[in-house]
């Protein structure tokens, strides 16, 4: 690949929002019981990376924009089956799927640390939500609990099926995209997206 020429596709933001998310999202996961303070950082910097990047999914560079990317579900239905066969059409950007999973992980994501801030409101009357549970007894700890478990959860089968479809598209299109997330450029070709 080193003849064909490069283009920058993942912007600065768009790398450092990525990368950050993966470690604070694994910090979060693992000290789940065992260390709060540490869980509760971790799951408010997580909060605050997703903020800024729907900000920049509004106003950023072009294949950080959320126009760029998000695909009606019959494009993704499409695209799914072409991947299946391995003729799935390259992307410079997000791929439909691509765009599908983004969706899906910060949607996820919102509701696992909004369901984190209100079970430590609930559970332990402190953060921001303290307020709205002042002696509300253990029903809504339990209800909190199971929901942010659930968000967690579910985020790790999320981000299992993001890791299986980088790795897919990335032998289907001889193309290392984990390096591309890294060094923010990928191969151009004319007949990409």
């Amino acid at each position: 690949m080193s003849n064909l020429s490069q283009i920058k596709v993942w912007d600065p933001l768009v790398r450092f929002f990525h990368w950050s998310l993966v470690s604070a999202f694994t910090i979060a996961y693992i000290t789940e019981d065992d260390y709060m303070t540490i869980h509760s950082w971790a799951g408010y910097l997580i909060l605050s990376l997703l903020v800024i990047r729907i900000i920049w999914g509004f106003i950023g560079t072009r294949y950080a924009r959320f126009s760029n990317f998000v695909y009606s579900p019959a494009n993704i239905i499409s695209f799914l089956k072409d991947t299946l066969r391995f003729k799935a059409k390259r992307y410079i950007g997000h791929n439909p799927a691509g765009g599908a999973m983004v969706i899906l992980l910060i949607l996820s994501l919102l509701l696992t640390t909004t369901t984190g801030i209100f079970l430590l409101g609930a559970e332990d009357q402190a953060g921001p939500a303290a307020q709205f549970f002042v002696d509300s007894g253990e029903y809504w700890e339990d209800i909190l609990e199971e929901a942010h478990e659930f968000f967690a959860n579910f985020t790790v089968i999320l981000v299992f099926f993001h890791v299986l479809g980088v790795l897919a598209e990335s032998f289907i299109h001889k193309e290392n995209l984990i390096s591309a997330m890294l060094s923010g450029f990928k191969s151009s070709d004319s007949g990409s997206k």
